[in-house]
């Protein structure tokens, strides 16, 4: 069950740091605030190359500058649905009967459901009027604040409409330009294109995700196995280590204390020797002088 609080990674933009407002997406498929690439791109002209600010990877700024990228729906997707499994959501106003004036004290104007169709927060008194039309009691109504989980939002979302053309749904994707684009812009722009059905590229991608997903997943595992038997030598040396310590002091201290007795033992066979060479020649020496 994801909230809120674990969207914030894909609704953070990589140069501000703060959640996207008009998110755009380079070829590179990063993603970052328009407000920011404008900033990035600013010493820029209309076909020049600029450098993705994450991957290093180039790209050719379209004709009307960064303004002219595709807009990421995925990413404005998650930011909707960020706002609706958000706790604050659960204290905005409903927005068909609430005024200027409303009162925040307002139990009734507080939205308690999201209408997908209408894009509007709805408080219960207007749950049951829309349950109660013709015309919208078809619509899908999605419960505000953190019980609602992403998956349910994510397939509770309307289609998403394409930024040139308002009106048309995005219904194809061309594998030339990597973009998800309307009919409209299909016969306008890219109908020499390689472009397929969305939902038939859509089934290919989650194919090829799911494969790349266990592939990483397998890689994710074989890594952790590789690091815990290094911790586990990294472990087994450093105790080898340290009974070595231990046993180099032992013996150097055994050979210390041999040295030491073989010292005392020639010191005293020295000192034995001098003292009978001493009275030997004193010996001689009082003979002599006797003499």
């Amino acid at each position: 069950m994801a909230t809120a609080k674990q969207l914030d990674d894909l609704t953070e933009c990589s140069i501000c740091t703060e959640v996207y407002t008009d998110p755009r997406s380079l070829p590179c498929v990063h993603t970052f605030c328009l407000k920011c690439l404008e900033t990035y791109c600013k010493d820029k002209q209309p076909g020049d190359k600029q450098a993705c600010p994450l991957c290093r990877k180039e790209f050719t700024l379209p004709s009307n500058g960064v303004s002219d990228l595709p807009k990421n729906f995925f990413v404005g997707k998650f930011l909707q649905m960020k706002e609706l499994s958000s706790v604050e959501s659960k204290t905005s106003p409903c927005e068909a009967c609430s005024g200027d004036d409303e009162s925040e004290s307002e139990v009734q104007n507080v939205a308690s459901v999201y209408c997908v169709e209408c894009q509007m927060k709805l408080c219960q008194n207007c749950k049951r009027v829309h349950r109660k039309s013709k015309l919208t009691r078809s619509h899908r109504l999605v419960d505000i604040g953190d019980k609602m989980s992403v998956e349910s939002l994510c397939q509770s979302m309307p289609p998403s409409y394409c930024d040139q053309h308002s009106d048309k749904k995005l219904e194809i994707y061309c594998f030339d330009c990597k973009l998800v684009i309307c009919m409209m812009c299909y016969f306008k722009s890219h109908k020499d294109h390689k472009c397929s059905d969305v939902n038939e590229v859509e089934d290919e991608f989650r194919k090829l995700m799911t494969t790349d997903f266990d592939n990483i997943s397998a890689g994710v595992d074989k890594c952790k196995k590789m690091l815990q038997s290094l911790d586990k030598e990294k472990d087994g040396f450093s105790e080898r280590v340290r009974k070595t310590g231990i046993k180099i002091g032992e013996t150097a201290e055994k050979l210390k204390q041999m040295i030491d007795d073989h010292k005392e033992k020639l010191m005293n066979v020295l000192s034995s020797m001098q003292q009978k060479r001493m009275k030997e020649i004193e010996s001689v020496r009082e003979e002599i002088e006797r003499q």
